[in-house]
């Protein structure tokens, strides 16, 4: 998989997404957000004791202390309403993405930016936990969750796409195909992370443990996936040789360190192998 270097991004014109950094936009965007967390802290406590279906939005409503309008100015449905971070997660991954340095695998970017949403998980351990029972039971909230997995995916498919290295490109060239399976493997990788933190009642090194599965998806699609692919561009940003029992690195002055770093693993790998 090739990719070009990052190139600035235009400047976004969207309505308040909580990028705005004026204090009345945080403080809105706080109280925003506090909203949302009371009313999917409601909806939670309902459906474990009434029952999804048995839970109307009205008694949510009465629950948090508000209105059914109010209801209705956060979430479409009671089925969202316990997912009450995605839109703010979304928006921090992409704000990743865009601040991204420019020497940075565009791979290594997107694995950077799905970590928001582990982060968001790990905000809240408990809440967490019983989110994922309660999914796990209420097929209705399953396909909710998968919607807004669903909604990473295309921003992460869309953001490795818009990098590759337009020089490299072919007719018929296979790289929108590459872009979302890549992504996928991505946001896979972190979801199986994280369903095995959740079914653990969220004990353990979540952080190592997703650092891990990245280290695999970027071994597999940062390079593996492009070896059948015609060589085009620049050279590689380190090779590794051995002659007798010396391993020999060359590596650009401005080749990333991680980049450095996996091609000596590889190498070595490869020796004791």
């Amino acid at each position: 998989m090739k990719y070009r270097p990052h190139m600035s991004q235009p400047a976004r014109t969207q309505p308040s997404d909580g990028n705005d950094t004026t204090p009345g936009s945080r403080r809105a965007a706080a109280q925003r957000l506090k909203m949302r967390r009371e009313l999917a802290a409601a909806a939670m406590e309902l459906f474990a004791t009434k029952g999804y279906e048995a839970t109307t939005v009205d008694e949510i409503a009465a629950a948090a202390g508000v209105a059914r309008r109010t209801f209705f100015r956060h979430f479409r449905s009671k089925e969202e309403a316990i997912f009450p971070d995605h839109d703010d997660t979304l928006v921090r991954a992409e704000a990743v993405l865009d601040a991204a340095p420019a020497h940075e695998n565009p791979l290594d970017t997107v694995c950077r930016g799905i970590k928001e949403v582990m982060r968001m998980y790990a905000a809240s351990p408990a809440v967490s936990v019983a989110r994922y029972r309660l999914t796990r039971e209420v097929p209705t909230l399953r396909e909710a969750e998968i919607a807004s997995v669903a909604r990473y995916e295309r921003l992460f498919t869309r953001y490795l796409l818009g990098h590759f290295d337009e020089g490299a490109h072919r007719e018929g060239n296979d790289d929108p195909l590459l872009a979302e399976v890549a992504a996928s493997a991505v946001v896979t990788a972190h979801n199986h992370v994280l369903r095995r933190w959740l079914r653990a009642g969220a004990q353990g090194d979540v952080e190592s443990q997703l650092d891990h599965a990245f280290a695999i998806v970027r071994e597999t699609f940062g390079t593996g996936i492009g070896a059948g692919r015609t060589p085009a561009g620049p050279p590689p940003a380190a090779t590794a040789a051995r002659e007798g029992e010396v391993l020999v690195t060359v590596a650009r002055t401005d080749a990333p360190l991680s980049e450095v770093m996996r091609t000596i693993q590889k190498a070595l790998r490869e020796h004791n192998s």
